[in-house]
């Protein structure tokens, strides 16, 4: 178990890292693509279409954007493709070892749906394929030919796929499918049009050869498409650290709420890299994500009143049972569970001076977002999470 724990972190690492590298990437040249200026007369003559000039790191920067290609090709070609292969490639190899691997921990929920580990991964790979299937047959159908109603189409397709997973999976897993399935979206459009695309313009360009304008304009489509679903992407990857979003009973909703302000929020500085300055999408963004925030977290409010019950004397005692009972078997200096070997987080509940210390976070997430304990797998009743959040009340 160790190693394999090694194995995960050296795989997250390196998800993160070449994540980083490919949306750095995805960004730069959207930006630069946006800000390209009309070339001066003797730039426009040689085929520059456009140019801008950059200071970075204490050097100058002039990068040019040819309306055909350079007369001659260069030796050297930087292609930007392998950043999103091998985030796909180790994020997919991130899923196999945490969420295939430990099926009846991560990803089995049965509260939701009884099944054992091999229904769970066939159910896993066929949520991602079909997803796939669906964004792609729309691409290929004269639906990408309307902007408007090829974002509501995707906006509805991922609704249905949220509600889906949320329906399958544990609600962990479920945020974590969207995830995987938008990675897959962005980086089957990287593998199966925009590559194959600049192939062959570059092959037309050293054959001396018209480019088929179909090939730019497909990978251009395809690059705006992995470009607003960025910031989504970004979400679920982080949405595990939030329960009151994956374990509210609309989480599917949360979801698709969130990741529309994201994208719209994404939208605005897509138009500001064209010059165009429109503050009140960043405001209507703003106001949407705590509107969001306050309907989710709204209910959260009502254990903490005393309007329809007398609020009970805990003991330490009663506390101690309930910790006992259903939280140390993972957080403690020695655990027992069957999958955590050491505790999560490196939160320990050894000792009541650790509980005390300890005593918001376990309030919150035992008797607010109530996610832990993890999956419920101890049956911690509902009787012993009011326990703890009269003691949570009375120790304020």
């Amino acid at each position: 178990m160790p190693l394999l724990d090694w194995l995960e972190l050296a795989v997250r690492w390196f998800h993160v890292v070449a994540g980083v590298a490919w949306i750095g990437a995805s960004f730069y040249f959207i930006w630069l693509d946006n800000n390209l200026q009309p070339p001066p007369q003797w730039k426009a003559d040689k085929g520059i279409k456009g140019d801008l000039w950059a200071v970075h790191g204490g050097g100058f920067y002039e990068v040019a954007k040819y309306r055909y290609g350079p007369e001659k090709m260069p030796e050297t070609l930087h292609w930007f493709k392998w950043e999103a292969y091998s985030t796909w490639l180790s994020g997919i190899l991130q899923l196999s070892l945490i969420y295939y691997l430990s099926a009846s921990a991560y990803l089995i929920d049965p509260n939701v749906m009884e099944m054992n580990a091999s229904q769970a991964i066939m159910y896993s790979i066929g949520f991602i394929v079909g997803g796939w299937l669906l964004y792609e047959g729309a691409c290929r159908s004269p639906l990408n030919k309307n902007a408007l109603l090829f974002a509501v189409y995707l906006v509805l397709m991922l609704s249905f796929a949220s509600w889906l997973a949320t329906n399958l999976f544990s609600a962990r897993a479920a945020y974590i499918h969207i995830g995987v399935l938008i990675g897959t979206i962005m980086a089957a459009n990287v593998f199966t049009n925009i590559i194959p695309g600049q192939r062959k313009m570059v092959a037309a360009v050293a054959a001396k050869q018209e480019i088929n304008p179909a090939w730019g304009d497909g990978a251009k489509l395809r690059s705006v498409h992995n470009n607003y679903l960025t910031l989504p992407l970004l979400f679920t990857m982080i949405s595990n650290h939030y329960p009151m979003t994956y374990q509210n009973e609309n989480n599917w909703l949360i979801l698709i709420m969130i990741s529309i302000v994201l994208a719209w929020i994404r939208h605005y500085f897509n138009l500001k890299h064209q010059g165009i300055k429109k503050p009140s999408i960043l405001v209507t963004g703003a106001i949407g994500f705590f509107a969001i925030a306050g309907w989710v977290s709204w209910p959260a409010s009502a254990p903490e009143s005393n309007e329809t019950r007398q609020i009970q004397t805990v003991s330490q005692e009663q506390v101690v049972a309930v910790i006992n009972a259903h939280c140390v078997s993972c957080h403690s200096s020695t655990p027992t569970d069957d999958v955590f070997k050491t505790a999560p987080l490196g939160l320990k509940l050894d000792n009541w001076q650790l509980v005390q210390q300890w005593k918001d976070k376990i309030y919150q997430r035992t008797s607010v977002s109530k996610d832990m304990p993890f999956l419920n797998k101890s049956n911690m009743t509902e009787e012993e999470r009011q326990l703890i959040a009269d003691w949570h009340h009375q120790s304020k």
